[in-house]
């Protein structure tokens, strides 16, 4: 009986040194690596929260006073890309120190990181290259919702700007997405401005400047029309006498517009042309 007593006496004994070094060993831990894992995530909620607030002040600055849609959705774009960038750095530093501080080896985890970086790497290619084409036609400004512009080949207007892809409507209404990695050469017909080219062919025996004359008269008047005088620039620019062959002469002139505007006034201003001419005996060739 006595024997029992005393072996369980020291087994408790021995369980109450076990645990008392256990417990003095995770409050040294709580005190060292404890401590600095809480502080290793109050920076990282830190950075988070200072990165929001550089954020807003970002997508201020990008949209600007006027707040244009356009402008909006480019700055949520851009600022999109750059907040999720930031928040996945941000997370995986703050989860490598947590890890090391709890025992475990990084290194491991950072070689296969890195080799599976590498074969994301090589198997997205693609879509790095759309991406960082987006980014730059974005930050760059190169197209705006609503321009009319020819890229890859396709030409209509802008309805979506994204990272990977722009979308492109073109007359007949279809859509064309096109990979921003397959941009090579962007041709902006509305950027700030346009301009409309005149070619009036005309009998080869009229005088240029009677016709010429003509043009200037049909421009003013079209300037001074209440329903086009806010989008025709300037005065309409006569170039001069473009091209002649054996029965016909081309007069070419131009007008500025606002941007888009250039195909309604140049309709118009051929309607014009035609019944000028008609009234005026200058013929066609």
């Amino acid at each position: 009986m006595e024997t029992t007593v005393l072996h369980s006496g020291n087994l408790s004994a021995h369980f109450g040194h076990v645990f008392s070094v256990l417990l003095e060993r995770f409050a040294t831990w709580l005190f060292t690596s404890g401590a600095r894992i809480v502080i290793v995530l109050a920076l990282a909620w830190i950075a988070l929260r200072l990165l929001s607030g550089a954020n807003a002040r970002l997508h201020k600055a990008l949209v600007g006073s006027a707040g244009s849609l356009e402008r909006t959705k480019r700055a949520d774009t851009i600022l999109g890309m750059v907040r999720t960038t930031a928040s996945i750095l941000i997370g995986v530093a703050a989860s490598m120190m947590v890890l090391r501080e709890t025992g475990i080896d990084v290194a491991p985890v950072l070689a296969t990181a890195g080799i599976g970086g590498l074969a994301i790497g090589f198997g997205a290619q693609t879509l790095v290259k759309d991406v960082i084409s987006g980014f730059f036609l974005l930050v760059e400004d190169q197209v705006r919702i609503g321009d009319v512009v020819e890229v890859a080949g396709r030409q209509g207007t802008v309805e979506t700007i994204q990272l990977r892809t722009i979308q492109l409507r073109d007359l007949s209404g279809n859509l064309h997405i096109v990979p921003n990695g397959s941009i090579t050469l962007v041709s902006n017909m509305t950027r700030d401005f346009s301009r409309y080219l005149v070619d009036a062919q005309v009998a080869r025996r009229e005088d240029p400047d009677r016709v010429a004359s003509a043009l200037r008269q049909i421009g003013d008047e079209m300037q001074h029309d209440p329903a086009f005088q806010e989008d025709i620039l300037q005065p309409i620019e006569i170039l001069g006498v473009e091209a002649l062959t054996a029965s016909s002469m081309t007069i070419r002139a131009r007008l500025t517009t606002r941007a888009v505007q250039q195909w309604r006034v140049g309709r118009e201003f051929n309607r014009r042309m035609k019944k000028c001419f008609d009234e005026l005996g200058i013929s066609a060739a």
